[in-house]
């Protein structure tokens, strides 16, 4: 059997700018390594980059009433060769032991989205090494890359600080408090995963009940057809962190409150017609049981630091 006769298969990259990541344009550098159990005729070992992305979510009732939604885009396709066939013989006989073949594969120019599997769809980047022999279907070996979007951080808005407030009168009997208010601003749009974000809030709260502040970091991911017309949508709290409680009869206090990336988040997704990927900063005063106060944030999530605008 062809399991049997090779084993120990490996795909190394070379990196020397120490990333574990490649993107459009990049050359993929390395080499495949595998051992021969006994002396084999190899016709070829050829190589595919494939870059795409599926989406798939199903709706309705039981009962074979249920739909299924899908959309797939294709980005690129390329092939290419390690060990081209020796057409005059056939083939090349490889001895037992290990073999390593060095290889070279240029990504395409374009503005690809970054690698992502999601609740209901993916973006995934793949190099397939194929090895091939006399009257034997192809043994594939399949790696993913992580590939990632450059984000440009000379966007405007990027570096320029957010803002935003929201009141809400909190009801007694007659419903005459007077209005719970949150302030709250960020220093920017953009940031990287394994950032922190400080988060400023002023609240007043003319009110006889408590309010306790939390923030949330959601992820918000959204899976389209290609007509745009069905779309299935996937919210994820990815962190969340609470402040300190602010008291009744308290106007205008200030606090920080710091809030933690993971480092494991996935990039923002904006590139791709039927998989979006967005982010939102979720900042809320609770008052008393029912009353709440909310101001949101839309924020980017990139591969690049950006800093913020200095202080004026």
């Amino acid at each position: 059997m062809f399991e049997q006769t090779i084993r120990n298969f490996k795909i190394n990259f070379i990196r020397h700018d120490g990333r574990n990541s490649f993107s459009s344009g990049d050359q993929i550098i390395g080499h495949i390594s595998f051992d021969l159990t006994k002396e084999t005729k190899i016709t070829s070992i050829t190589m595919r980059l494939k870059g795409n992305a599926n989406v798939h979510w199903t709706a309705g009732g039981g009962g074979g009433t249920r739909k299924h939604y899908s959309a797939r885009l294709d980005f690129f396709d390329l092939k290419g060769v390690i060990l081209q066939e020796d057409r005059a013989t056939r083939g090349t006989k490889l001895q037992l032991g290990t073999h390593v073949y060095p290889f070279t594969c240029p990504l395409p120019l374009g503005n690809f989205p970054s690698s992502f599997h999601g609740v209901h769809g993916k973006i995934v980047y793949t190099l397939t090494v194929g090895i091939n022999r006399p009257w034997h279907m192809s043994k594939d070996f399949v790696t993913e890359l992580n590939f990632v979007n450059h984000t440009d951080t000379n966007q405007p808005g990027l570096n320029a600080p957010l803002s935003g407030s929201n009141s809400v009168t909190p009801c007694s009997l007659w419903c005459n408090s007077s209005p719970v208010t949150l302030t709250v601003s960020v220093a920017k749009k953009a940031f990287t995963p394994g950032e922190t974000v400080k988060i400023f809030c002023e609240f007043s709260n003319p009110s006889s009940k408590t309010a306790t502040p939390k923030v949330k970091l959601q992820q918000k991911q959204t899976f389209y057809t290609h007509s745009k017309r069905n779309r299935k949508m996937a919210i994820k709290n990815l962190a969340y962190v609470s402040g300190e409680p602010v008291g009744a009869q308290v106007s205008y206090v200030g606090t920080e409150i710091m809030l933690a990336i993971p480092s494991s988040a996935s990039l923002t997704i904006s590139e791709c017609s039927i998989l979006v990927v967005d982010y939102i900063i979720e900042v809320k005063l609770h008052v008393g049981a029912l009353d709440e106060v909310v101001v949101l944030f839309p924020i980017i999530l990139c591969d690049t630091p950006v800093q913020s605008y200095p202080p004026v």
